[in-house]
């Protein structure tokens, strides 16, 4: 369940998704290099046809789970396809997810169906004021039959946490995630302990103001991948979730119709994820996310710009965002849909009040002005 670090010495996915997966696979795997750095589909002496055609076989049928998912998710989430998607987006990229609300729109429900409709071990953390760190992380408890202290795990040790209602947690229990989210390790009383790979962590937290809330720092912020806001459904959905009789009458937008069953497993998400990391970047699009994030940086309504390392986590989404639409390649489209949700919380304005949603509306200036590579 987890490992100790060596080094310590104490110890919208379009069209149908056949085609899409088979596009992706194709131009995907025949352009990059596998173990070994054999290239794929080249006829240099050596090359292993057999484990070439088994990558391709795995990644499409990754690709074709991640799609029933995508599937599932809607039905449950209603009128939400978009959010659901960059959801995806970020998993596959594998960050973490900072889902943003007032309560009652299916933040936690997004989260847990997440959860349950992948085969990964996951935990559910209910954040409060005297929530403590080693609730999260874990601690040494004394056994008197052997007068030894015996290491108990916390919930961190998972695929997937879900870290409800976070700002409802003291500032010195939100930093335990930090080291976790950022270098995917823990320190508890002195020992290092390794994260196993997925580890994604999806944070639900009520807007700023509401009572008993502690906003997150900035360095917590930043250890977020994507921050998303669920907004109300629309008219059409809400109806539906209201007179829907798929064992939710009540309207209760945390009750599942059944308990739901797994459809992908954790190889096929890190198959995915290994494709994300293939996907290739044209210098004129990296310029271009470079254009933004620096506009950013001398725009004077804002007081600190997008860092360079937001500049890395959006190249990062817009290369899961192809894989995602079934492309071996980014294009602008990608980083202008994912701009918002990657940068926003890494900038402040000077009027020192600036929400997610003004900042949004910043960038979105931003990329009107921007200059499209062609």
């Amino acid at each position: 369940m987890y490992t100790r670090n060596q080094s310590d010495e104490s110890g919208t996915i379009d069209g149908s998704a056949t085609e899409a997966a088979t596009e992706l696979s194709e131009s995907h795997f025949s352009s990059h290099t596998v173990a070994g750095n054999t290239a794929v589909g080249t006829s240099l002496p050596g090359t292993n046809v057999s484990k070439v055609d088994s990558q391709e076989n795995s990644f499409d049928t990754s690709f074709k789970k991640l799609n029933l998912v995508r599937e599932r998710l809607q039905t449950i989430i209603r009128g939400k396809v978009d959010v659901i998607d960059l959801v995806l987006t970020s998993m596959l990229a594998g960050g973490s997810v900072l889902l943003e609300d007032v309560p009652g729109v299916g933040k936690t429900t997004l989260a847990k169906s997440l959860a349950s409709l992948i085969d990964l071990k996951f935990a559910r953390v209910q954040c409060t004021p005297d929530l403590l760190p080693a609730d999260i992380l874990g601690g040494s408890i004394f056994k008197p039959s052997t007068g030894e202290f015996e290491f108990r795990p916390g919930p961190i040790f998972c695929d997937l946490l879900i870290a409800d209602e976070i700002n409802r947690a003291s500032p010195r229990t939100q930093s335990a995630l930090l080291e976790a989210m950022a270098e995917l390790q823990v320190t508890i009383e002195g020992h290092q302990y390794d994260l196993r790979q997925p580890f994604l962590v999806i944070a639900t937290q009520n807007p700023s103001g509401f009572e008993g809330t502690f906003p997150l720092p900035e360095s917590q912020l930043d250890r977020f991948l994507l921050r998303l806001s669920m907004d109300y459904p629309d008219t059409n959905s809400e109806i539906d979730l209201l007179v829907d009789d798929d064992g939710r009458g009540d309207g209760d937008l945390g009750d599942s119709p059944a308990p739901l069953q797994p459809l992908m497993s954790r190889d096929d998400l890190l198959t995915l994820q290994t494709a994300v990391k293939q996907v290739k970047v044209d210098r004129k699009v990296a310029s271009y996310i470079v254009a933004i994030a620096d506009a950013t940086r001398h725009d004077s309504r804002i007081r600190v710009g997008c860092s360079p390392r937001g500049s890395k986590m959006l190249l990062r989404a817009a290369k899961s965002r192809a894989v995602l639409q079934g492309r071996s390649f980014v294009i602008p489209d990608d980083v202008q849909m994912l701009a918002g949700p990657a940068m926003s919380h890494r900038m402040s304005t000077r009027s020192g009040s600036g929400t997610n949603e003004e900042c949004r509306k910043i960038i979105t200036e931003i990329i009107q002005r921007t200059e499209i590579p062609v």
